[in-house]
């Protein structure tokens, strides 16, 4: 697949054109300047042609972060296939434009001069001042008022080969449903009983989802953290190169990024979100991110929370990691900076995470650090298995093994002189585990007693890294 670059100084529109070819607003925009830090990679078609367009942050001088973001841009070109320059119409062309325009075109790309804020017809005339670049194809449009810019794709979409069309499958294997009988129980669940138990939630969406092989060896992990505990600087370790910028700048990173690799014969894409500052020093640009983090959770299979070492935790923090809980995602706790942490305090740091995050209790820990890359390889691994736990599907014989064996030991307790008894339990859904149980009094549970159960049910199966998901229903109840 081609790729294409978006090139040029901040705030021009670049960003704005990139959301316009994917028709979403995913590259945050603002009037700042230099919003977009990031290189962003998404598939585009144009005119059923499809590319990998490439959104950089701006070319300028100045500080050390503007120095950085100009040297990802001149990689992504180097990178792409087709080059777009583009220039502020409003403004008067400039020596740096004109000398950054022929650096890129001497890399022999197909190159195009896109001269935005074209508003309206009277600055039409401003396009005649950039033909002194010298280049063939120049194209004025608006992308705000999306004045002319079919011109611009159709010259895109010349340089794109044409798409193979591919054969629909009309005979695909699904997943084998294991519930057998359940199936009409398990969507007539009544949503008003038993919610958020300690020890086990109850589920409020009782839609039966099958995943095919596929969908179970893609993980999306998003990688969430508070301002400047090295996220970026992990996923850049986990990459095993530079893509999202990192500076001693707090919230370097503004745009979440997605960057795939494939390990394993899994494919691994990793969501480098926008650092989460307190709630009062979120501010404009900060604040969209901030909202853009919890949404990209929405869709994330798991969490790698990243907790500074060498700093004492923050009440932010468990705010943050409440986010993992919320959406119940599997989740790794990646405890970073470890070569600056006092190491002869693991035992006490361990327990500290342990107490301040207890709605977590089932995460794993990993020590790293993300600078020196010290024992960030063991993540890969991990994250494989965390994810085999959390698609996993337990039978419902051995399901019921367990859950028998477990009220042997410990009987349920009586309510009011009342015998409770759970009938069975089914699995109904994965990612994360959802089990129903079917019982003669649902209510008659106590929390502690389901609390029992679900430790009961982690040592005989292996749910590391994933949250444990009940209900209870009466038996026979519509």
């Amino acid at each position: 697949m081609k790729k294409l670059a978006i090139i040029g100084k901040p705030n021009v529109g670049k960003s704005s054109f990139f959301n316009r070819l994917l028709k979403e607003r995913d590259a945050i925009t603002s009037e700042q300047a230099g919003t977009t830090r990031d290189i962003k990679r998404r598939i585009a078609t144009i005119f059923d042609k499809e590319v990998e367009v490439l959104d950089t942050g701006g070319l300028d001088e100045g500080n050390e972060l503007f120095d950085r973001i100009k040297e990802k841009s001149l990689q992504a070109a180097h990178e792409a296939d087709i080059v777009l320059y583009m220039v502020d119409g409003k403004s008067i062309p400039e020596d740096d434009d004109k000398k950054l325009f022929h650096e890129l075109e001497s890399m022999d790309k197909e190159i195009a001069l896109v001269v935005n804020k074209i508003d309206n017809d009277k600055m039409k005339e401003k396009i005649w001042e950039y033909y002194e670049f010298g280049c063939d194809d120049v194209f004025g449009i608006s992308v705000s008022h999306n004045r002319h810019i079919n011109a611009l794709l159709e010259w895109i979409a010349e340089r794109l080969p044409e798409v193979k069309e591919i054969p629909t499958i009309d005979d695909i294997a699904v997943e084998e449903d294991l519930l057998g009988d359940f199936d009409a129980f398990v969507e007539n669940f009544d949503d008003d009983e038993d919610d958020n138990e300690e020890g086990l939630v109850f589920d409020e969406n009782d839609t039966v989802r099958e995943y095919d092989e596929e969908a179970l060896n893609h993980i999306r992990v998003a990688i969430i953290g508070r301002v400047n505990v090295g996220k970026s600087s992990l996923l850049n370790s986990l990459l095993k190169e530079e893509r999202s910028v990192v500076s001693s700048y707090a919230g370097t990173t503004i745009d979440p990024i997605d960057e795939s690799i494939e390990y394993k014969d899994k494919t691994i894409t990793f969501i480098d979100t926008a650092g989460i500052r307190k709630r009062g020093k979120i501010l404009g640009i900060e604040k969209y991110a901030l909202m853009r983090t919890e949404k990209m959770l929405e869709d994330a299979d798991m969490a790698l929370l990243v907790l500074d070492a060498s700093q004492p935790f923050l009440d932010l923090d468990e705010k943050i990691a409440g986010l993992v809980d919320k959406n119940r995602l599997a989740c790794i706790i990646v405890l970073n900076k470890w070569d600056i942490a006092p190491s002869q305090e693991y035992d006490k740091i361990i327990q500290n995470i342990r107490d301040r995050f207890k709605f977590l209790h089932y995460a794993p820990i990993i020590t790293v650090s993300a600078l020196t890359k010290q024992r960030v390889h063991r993540l890969y691994d991990k994250i494989l298995q965390i994810n085999d736990n959390y698609s996993q599907r337990i039978t419902t014989s051995k399901l019921n093994e367990a859950l028998e064996w477990a009220q042997r030991k410990h009987p349920l307790p009586s309510m009011n002189g009342q015998h409770i008894r759970i009938y069975y339990a089914t699995q109904y859904e994965i990612r994360p585990p959802r089990i129903a149980l079917i019982m003669n009094k649902p209510r008659g549970l106590h929390f502690t007693y389901r609390r029992y159960l679900t430790n009961q049910l982690r040592e005989a199966f292996d749910f590391e890294g994933t949250p444990l998901l009940f209900k209870a229903k009466k038996r026979g109840e519509k």
